[in-house]
Order: C-alpha cells, then sequence, then structure tokens
C-alpha cells in the first residue's frame, strides 16, 4: 500500500478541491471504505465551498477552521447534529494531518481544533418476547406452501453471531464449516489486512444447519451465500418483522445489538463478546457501555 503523497504535485500554494481528489486517491489506497471516503471527501468539499475560492492550503489557519464549524452548527442554516459534526473534524484532523506528516504544511491548523466526542443514542434491541415471536414467524415460512427457509436462515445467522450487514453480504460457502468436531462454525473474513483484527471464527448453533440445507436446496446459492441486495435482505427482515407484530423495525443493527446483549446477559466473558463483535478494544469502551445499560446495569 502506497504511505506517500499520490503523484499529483502538492504545495502549500495548491488550491483545495484537487489536493483533496488526491487525498481520496490515498485514502482508497489505504484501504478505507467508499462509505468512509464519500464522507470524508464531502465533509472537505464543504470546507472548501465555505473558505474563499482563491485559499491556498498552505494559508488555511485554525481560525478559518473554528469559523468553518461554528458556521456548520449556527450559521449555514441546516441542521447539523453532534454526531455529524464530530465526524466533520475528524475529517478536517486527518486531512491536514496527512498533508503535515508529508510536508506539505509546517503547521498543522487542524491540531488545536477540539474533537467533539459523541455517544449515539441507546440502540434498539429485541425484548426476549419480541425474539421469540420473529424466530417463529420466520420459521412459519419453512412450512408454508411454496416452503422457504431463507428468512429462518438469515434471521437465526444474525442473531446467533452478530455479524453486520456488510460481512453478511460477502459470506460464501466456504465460510461455513459443518464438519467440526464440536459445533458448526462461521468464518468471517477480510480480503485486506488492515481488518485482519475483524476476522473471527463463531459458532453456529446446531438447529440452524437443517434450515441452512434446506435453503442451499431451495436457492442453490454459487459465489455468496445471499446473493441478494442489501434492501432485499433488509426488506426481508422487515417482513418477518411485519408477520411477528413487532413495532419495532427489525434491521441488521437491531439483530447484532440482540446478540451482544444475550452473550452479555448470558455472562460471556466480555473480551470475548469484544472479538466475537469483530471491533476493537477502543470501539468497545463505548458500546460495553451501552451493553451495560441495555443490561440494566446502569
Amino acid at each position: 500500500m502506497s504511505t506517500t503523497l499520490p503523484a499529483v504535485h502538492i504545495t502549500p500554494q495548491s488550491a483545495l478541491l484537487p489536493v483533496i481528489r488526491s487525498w481520496e486517491i490515498y485514502l482508497q489506497d489505504q484501504g478505507r471504505s467508499p462509505y468512509t471516503i464519500k464522507s470524508f471527501s464531502g465533509d472537505l468539499q464543504l470546507l472548501a465551498r465555505y473558505l474563499p475560492p482563491d485559499r491556498s492550503i498552505g494559508a488555511i489557519t485554525t481560525d478559518d477552521l473554528n469559523r468553518f464549524l461554528q458556521w456548520l452548527q449556527s450559521g449555514r442554516g441546516v441542521p447539523c447534529s453532534p454526531k455529524s459534526l464530530a465526524r466533520r473534524i475528524t475529517s478536517i484532523k486527518s486531512f491536514f494531518r496527512w498533508l503535515h506528516k508529508h510536508g506539505v504544511v509546517l503547521v498543522d491548523p487542524a491540531e488545536k481544533v477540539l474533537q467533539h466526542s459523541v455517544l449515539s443514542p441507546l440502540p434498539e434491541v429485541l425484548t426476549p418476547e419480541e425474539e421469540k415471536s420473529a424466530l417463529e414467524a420466520a420459521a412459519a415460512y419453512r412450512t408454508a406452501s411454496k416452503p422457504d427457509a431463507r428468512p429462518y436462515t438469515l434471521l437465526v445467522l444474525l442473531l446467533a453471531t452478530g455479524i453486520k450487514k456488510s460481512e453478511c453480504l460477502t459470506l460464501t460457502p466456504n465460510h461455513i464449516d459443518l464438519e467440526t468436531s464440536s459445533a458448526p462454525v462461521l468464518f468471517v473474513r477480510y480480503p485486506n489486512p488492515q481488518n485482519r483484527y475483524k476476522e473471527r471464527k463463531i459458532e453456529l448453533p446446531p438447529e440452524w444447519v437443517e434450515s441452512y440445507h434446506e435453503y442451499l436446496a431451495q436457492y442453490q446459492p454459487a459465489d455468496h451465500i445471499f446473493p441478494w441486495s442489501p434492501r432485499r435482505l433488509e426488506y426481508l427482515l422487515e417482513e418477518i418483522g411485519n408477520k411477528a407484530g413487532l413495532s419495532k423495525h427489525l434491521s441488521f443493527a437491531m439483530c447484532r445489538w440482540t446478540c451482544a446483549l444475550n452473550d452479555w446477559k448470558r455472562g460471556m466473558e466480555r473480551d470475548a463478546i469484544r472479538q466475537k463483535l469483530g471491533i476493537s478494544k477502543i470501539q468497545w469502551r463505548e458500546i460495553s457501555m451501552k451493553l451495560r445499560q441495555l443490561a440494566g446495569e446502569l
């Protein structure tokens, strides 16, 4: 992976917009997700529209950045949530840290900009009764006039493993090992070495295997276990929730949090939960606090 500036020659006199494009290329080389790159780039383009068009990157000051952030909060006329503000500060700091690291700017103007840490609201989870209703609704599809094992196979997988939507979409048949002596397992793998800490092996409930075999016979997936668009799978979860009579919006995130909370309440070792979710120790600080709140321990 490239750790240097892109081929475009960047100097303190360079205009902001072309440098943002070079930064996008750098982030791509670093294996950052398209969503992160799009968000970071959008934040910097907003800064470029705010500053005078002739302001070069070497002329941008800490005062400029603080005025921009103040404008976002009270002068733009568009609501800026605390979470969006925190991300935009992160974008600015990351961008100028990159320029400073490579000697383009001698002084990092974003270094003294205060970071706003934001705790997002508590997530919604399924109660035990709601989880039971959702599983029963999903299981009913298996015995319908036209049997369909897909809803149950998807829902049980999510509630048992806590995998994210993006991880679910990339699963292939060789990620499932049904031949282990103890219990069937799911392997979550990432092609990018930077995400190696997210890779893990998660036990699957034995009762899931029968549904999975039914699903394979019905759909015969080749490259991916769930070869549908993210929106189609989201609709499928919504359909299960509606059939179960839930007032909540059943989603990938809700299943992930419900899985984590169930493991927490069962007394699973805390670091084992963190590893099962595939998150860093830094991310775990906030998530573990939320799990404590959801479990009624705070």
